[in-house]
């Protein structure tokens, strides 16, 4: 899939398995309508988001630097707790790209969140978004979440101790009791690192329902009546929910790549462990008609994989300073999975690795850099190294998220028989998407978010969902599209994580022509993959 636009795959893996979880019933009190909004008028002072010599400086991969050079930046003070609005306040870093038509053909702000939990918004805008008539009429305004990226973003702890003990499982289908004790340390460590180290009020508002009242203030010193929106991802959970606790504001909202809003996040996770491996089954199946491909079909497959990774382990290449073991190549395959159109270069990197380990090394450095490298690329200069034994805790925004938002269970035992189960159907992907659930059994209370939703005084919603999606089962968009009164789904055939903003005719014409003039499209519409 060609990624027309510039836009890359918004809520794809930054480490290890560092997937989508969303959802709205949470842990103790309150209730999400009771709180009132903060009151007095709120500005955002716009300032250009880089200075000459950063634009000169900008890496390649940073976008397009006339786009660049446009970007305005600011920020919006907002309460960390909506129902004391004169309490403690957190400052939202925003960013926006201005309409380029003419005034007469401005409709106003569309806002946008590239999902996560935890992705930034901010930096979804440093490249080119969406097709021209879009550009023309909407002002493009990216906002970092409560807890993300410039609104004040945190660490916890050591996230790798728990993926330490997660590696330490001899046999992921069978946990054993010693097994499972050190799980749950590790895990119960992480939460109470996270309740000392940035407080418990502070986590316990940092659920989505109070990401929806912030988006609110936003749209308000935006000075939009209404609210246009394009969520992908976890996302789609924000902008459902927004449009249940604020219909009368609600302009359009675009959903793609729907998530789940009902259930604990150790069930959620045993969907996504299922998605995984149906993409990974796909990719396969796929591969096996391409001239280079190690496999044969998919039942033989999993055995040819152990093969590369045997091999990998035996002897793991050095590439930018990175043991690239059986363990980081999986981590490679899930990004890649996100992206249909990077198939052809996966399945030739892997048929190289089936031949030779240091003859494949060019196809595998290429590949470490389309999933590693720019991430890499962000870390400056000058930064020092980390200490042996710590890593930088890039998952805190997601967990305290995901935490605060489902209502989880707190039995150990609960955690093990989902990944065991997940463990069985998906081999390379199931367990690790449950465990990394497992601190939320020792998560401080948060404040409840509304169950079952339908958002009736709503607007129509737009709803897509992707076939093939490895991180947001289709399944799910066909839920959202249910729950939700108003909702259109449409639907793409192909693969890949979300769908809107990759040049695909059949669904981004639609889609453009509901955010400019809300129209919706045919119920049951269905656009074929590439």
């Amino acid at each position: 899939m060609a990624i027309t636009v510039g836009r890359v795959r918004w809520g794809a893996a930054a480490g290890v398995f560092a997937l989508l979880l969303a959802g709205c019933t949470g842990q103790g009190d309150g209730d999400a309508a009771a709180a009132e909004p903060a009151s007095g008028p709120r500005e955002i002072d716009w300032a250009p988001c880089y200075t000459e010599e950063e634009l000169e400086e900008a890496p390649e991969w940073d976008g397009d630097p006339e786009w660049l050079e446009t970007l305005e930046c600011g920020t919006l003070t907002v309460p960390v707790d909506h129902s004391d609005p004169d309490g403690d306040t957190l400052d939202l870093a925003l960013a926006r790209q201005p309409a380029s038509g003419a005034s007469d053909q401005r409709v106003g702000s569309l806002v946008v969140n590239p999902g996560g939990p935890g992705e930034s918004g901010v930096s979804m805008l440093d490249h080119p978004l969406f097709a021209d008539p879009v550009l023309e009429a909407f002002d493009l305004v990216g906002f970092d979440p409560r807890g993300v990226g410039g609104s004040e973003s945190f660490a916890c702890g050591d996230w790798y101790a728990m993926y330490d003990a997660r590696q330490a499982v001899a046999d992921p289908e069978n946990v054993t009791d010693d097994d499972l004790s050190a799980l749950e340390e590790s895990a119960r460590a992480y939460a109470e690192a996270c309740a000392e180290s940035v407080g418990e009020e502070f986590l316990a508002n940092m659920g989505t329902v109070n990401v929806v009242r912030d988006l609110d203030l936003i749209r308000d010193a935006l000075g939009d009546d209404r609210l246009t929106y394009a969520g992908f991802s976890y996302g789609t959970y924000i902008g459902a929910l927004y449009a249940d606790m604020y219909p009368e504001n609600t302009r359009a909202l675009v959903l793609d790549g729907a998530v789940e809003t009902e259930r604990p996040n150790v069930e959620v996770a045993a969907d996504q462990a299922e998605a995984f491996q149906a993409a990974w089954e796909w990719f396969v199946d796929d591969c096996s008609y391409a001239p280079s491909c190690p496999f044969d079909g998919v039942d033989t497959a999993d055995q040819r994989m152990e093969g590369i990774l045997d091999r990998l382990d035996a002897d793991p290449p050095t590439i930018r300073d990175t043991r690239v073991d059986g363990e980081i190549l999986l981590s490679m395959v899930s990004m890649q999975l996100y992206d249909e159109v990077s198939w052809y270069d996966l399945a030739q990197t892997l048929a190289a690795l089936d031949e030779d380990v240091d003859g494949a090394r060019p196809a595998l450095e290429e590949l470490y850099d389309v999933t590693f490298g720019q991430q890499e690329a962000e870390t400056e200069e000058g930064d020092e190294p980390e200490e042996p034994g710590v890593h930088e805790d890039t998952e805190a925004a997601m967990t305290a998220v995901n935490c605060a938002d489902r209502d989880d269970p707190t039995d150990a035992d609960v955690y093990r028989d989902a990944a065991q189960r997940a463990a069985a159907d998906s081999p390379y992907f199931g367990a690790d998407l449950v465990w990394e659930q497992l601190p939320c059994a020792y998560w401080v209370d948060t404040e409840e978010a509304p169950a079952g939703f339908t958002a009736p005084d709503a607007p129509p919603i737009l709803v897509i969902g992707t076939l093939g999606d490895p991180a947001t089962p289709y399944g799910w968009a066909e839920e959202l599209a249910d729950q939700l009164d108003t909702a259109t789904l449409l639907t793409y055939e192909g693969a890949g994580h979300t769908a809107y903003g990759y040049g695909l005719e059949c669904v981004d014409s639609p889609v453009d022509a509901y955010l400019l003039d809300g129209l919706v499209p045919e119920t049951g519409l269905s656009c074929p993959a590439w």
